[in-house]
């Protein structure tokens, strides 16, 4: 008896000892910790993501994934942050992680979780971001979900979670977006919830088996400014024209639906595209290219009774009769109408979006009035044509012969020969001289190189005859150019204070201390309106194809000049020998010095661009701008350097950035430490964040047209 008594004294205190021993050793937040490396380790062997998990340790804080801050009232401090992403972990999500109180971000996206999401979770009251994406859960959403007051992201897309969408939803009163796309939720989308979301900027539903029609209030997101995705549901019915209430920087995605009837024309609606109704066979209306008389007429036939009804009715000779009256009829109103048309082209006043058009004979510039409103808002600085279209310029012979677009831009080719010249820069493009002519006015002269033959120059003319018609006060004008066998040039504005990318790196790699937050703010929205005039209002609707800082020209009020379009289809026209190492400057004024510095290899291009068999788009633009805007916004630079010297790449920018949000770090840990004296100004920065990220969707049909990004920019600080 004696001996068992004192078996189980010494249990007892083995045990204790136990307690006392992880007591001291691991906090309560590393004990439950523990619970996700044990939920893993049953399934799939987690030992390299929580190598360092030791149950010896006194805190958590120093594991891999794991993020802590010290809270007041607590010595030691208390997790905040779990992010273990893409290791392949196989396990359930334990229920005791609704026990770390403190705990304010959950990323174990792109692993293999599979079972449903505990309730318990969102115990951590805590909780503002849950980052769940790319796994295999499964079960419904839990309605306890919204139970999380400071609830802002919330993505589960790509796993196997299913049921309706819950209308608790509602009481996510903070939620700024919520991806739910790639599951098998079923059911029609809650209506009544959506007003109530008062700061969603993102809402993707695809990829669902939802069906019924969109609900109106959805419509009410007036916070709403990236993306509304409802694309591959079983959605039907007509679309609610409240949809157009929505900011105009919203991209819709309503592809693979049934919808049916026609797209309304009304604010949001006429800023998509025709890729975001497609595959919606009884949509109809623009911008699709099937109208709605065609979809009228697609309708069934009439029973065979109406039409033994009709055959009794009417006769064939009376048929026949109007058919021809009917003809005659569309006849007579096309001769009006192309005598309307000719009267108005002959009219000075007239309107077009070519830039051809005199914008108004006073001081006052009008508003172009026509079917493209392109051109509305935009200022067309030359009151007649001067740019002589229908010249036809030097024969491109030997001795070449200088050529000006502008007719009011008048030299002689001896006064470029005589005057002096600067180097301002060497691209792949060439090298760029500034040179002061006689009366004073410099200009900028970029050397292309020597080749072509007398086919090529003609198209060559063409194509710089194309560039020289576009005129915005945001874009560098295109004045004359050279053109002979030895020699190509092309003259153009000299804009006097440098480029975007020497104000933010510095010309001596020291920063510009004068780009302050209004300053940074009025270079975005100036680059921004040159974008959109290219895009929409230039003749060809032009592809920039090369957006980044080094073409960003800036004079000395700040205002911002889009420059270097265009240049990649000239050379490939005029079929130029190496640019960049040609001999010297015409006339032997000025030899090329051989150590130009050359531009540095960037990383502005859109994920989609950097595949070689791609054409360019305009989506593609609008990603580099949005690069662009993040290093306007972080101060950071997007490009890698090609020294070789160092193996340490310059993280990527839009990854970071992105990382950021995602994590929920303070603003203030994201942009340039220069702007954080602007205090008043967080929410503008915010809000061009928000852009910049829409800019740089990896999706291309998800990002915004520089129309609407335009527009968005305009209104910040406004």
């Amino acid at each position: 008896m004696n001996g068992r008594k004192s078996l189980i004294f010494f249990f007892a205190v083995l045990h204790f000892g136990v307690l006392i021993k992880l007591s001291l050793c691991l906090s309560p937040d590393g004990l439950s910790l523990l619970s996700l490396k044990s939920a893993v380790d049953q399934y799939s062997d987690g030992h390299e993501a929580f190598s360092d998990w030791n149950d010896n340790d006194t805190t958590p804080c120093r594991w891999t994934g794991i993020s802590c801050t010290n809270v007041s009232g607590f010595s030691d401090p208390r997790v905040v942050g779990i992010s273990i992403v893409g290791r392949n972990l196989r396990g359930y999500i334990p229920s005791e992680l609704g026990s770390l109180a403190y705990l304010r971000r959950l990323n174990l996206h792109n692993n293999n979780f599979f079972g449903s999401l505990p309730s318990q979770l969102f115990n951590a009251t805590s909780l503002h971001s849950i980052f769940l994406y790319g796994n295999n859960l499964s079960g419904s959403l839990p309605p306890s979900i919204c139970e999380l007051p400071g609830l802002q992201n919330l993505d589960l897309s790509n796993n196997s979670l299913s049921g309706p969408i819950p209308n608790e939803l509602k009481s996510c009163k903070q939620l700024q977006r919520l991806i739910l796309a790639k599951n098998k939720f079923s059911g029609e989308i809650p209506t009544g919830i959506w007003a109530e979301m008062q700061y969603l900027v993102q809402l993707d539903l695809s990829d669902n088996d939802l069906n019924g029609s969109i609900p109106e209030d959805i419509g009410n997101l007036s916070s709403l400014s990236s993306t509304l995705n409802l694309s591959a549901n079983h959605l039907s019915g007509k679309l609610p024209e409240s949809l157009g209430n929505l900011a105009v920087t919203v991209s819709f995605d309503l592809r693979d639906n049934n919808f049916s009837g026609e797209i309304p024309q009304t604010g949001s609606f006429a800023n998509q595209g025709p890729t975001a109704f497609l595959k919606n066979p009884l949509l109809c209306g623009f911008p699709l290219q099937k109208t709605c008389r065609d979809s009228k007429a697609e309708s069934p036939k009439s029973s065979p009774k109406a039409e033994n009804r009709t055959r009794k009715g009417l006769s064939s000779g009376l048929i026949i009769l109007v058919s021809f009256a009917d003809a005659a009829g569309v006849a007579f109103l096309g001769i009006v109408i192309v005598f309307v048309y000719w009267k108005k082209k002959g009219n000075s006043n007239g309107c077009s979006c070519t830039g051809k058009s005199k914008l108004g004979g006073n001081q006052k510039t009008q508003l172009c009035v026509c079917p493209c409103v392109c051109c509305k808002g935009f200022k067309n600085e030359d009151s007649e044509m001067e740019d002589g279209e229908n010249a036809e310029g030097g024969k491109g012979g030997e001795g070449g012969e200088l050529v000006a677009i502008d007719k009011r831009f008048t030299f002689e080719l001896d006064e470029l020969l005589r005057a002096s010249a600067y180097v301002l820069g060497k691209s792949g493009f060439g090298i760029v001289y500034k040179v002061v002519l006689g009366n004073g006015i410099p200009v900028a002269v970029r050397r292309l190189g020597e080749g072509g033959d007398q086919q090529r120059y003609k198209e060559f003319v063409a194509e710089v005859q194309t560039i020289g018609k576009i005129k915005h006060p945001n874009i560098v004008r295109l004045r004359a150019y050279y053109w002979a066998p030895d020699e190509k040039l092309l003259i153009s504005d000299f804009i006097s204070n440098g480029n975007l990318a020497s104000a933010l790196r510095g010309r001596n790699g020291k920063p510009s201390t004068s780009l302050s937050w209004p300053t940074r703010l009025k270079i975005a929205k100036g680059a921004a309106r040159g974008l959109a005039y290219l895009h929409e209002c230039s003749p060809r609707k032009f592809v920039h194809g090369d957006i980044k800082p080094s073409n960003i020209l800036l004079d000395n009020e700040f205002q911002s000049y889009i420059s270097d379009f265009g240049l990649n289809r000239l050379i490939s026209i005029a079929g130029v020998n190496n640019p960049s190492s040609s001999g010297g400057f015409i006339g032997g004024g000025l030899p090329y010095p051989k150590s130009v510095q050359t531009e540095r290899v960037h990383s502005y291009r859109a994920p989609e661009a950097r595949i070689p068999s791609n054409k360019p788009t305009q989506k593609w633009d609008v990603y580099s701008f949005g690069v662009v805007l993040l290093e306007l916004l972080t101060g950071k630079s997007a490009e890698i350097s090609p020294s070789t010297s160092t193996s340490v790449e310059v993280p990527d920018l839009v990854r970071l950035s992105r990382k950021g949000f995602e994590e929920g770090k303070p603003l203030s840990d994201m942009v340039d430490p220069m702007l954080l004296q602007a205090v008043h100004a967080t929410k503008e920065v915010l809000a061009l964040f928000h852009v910049a990220l829409a800019c740089t969707e990896a999706d291309p049909e998800a990002r915004p047209r520089l129309k609407n990004v335009s527009e968005n920019i305009g209104r910040i600080g406004t």
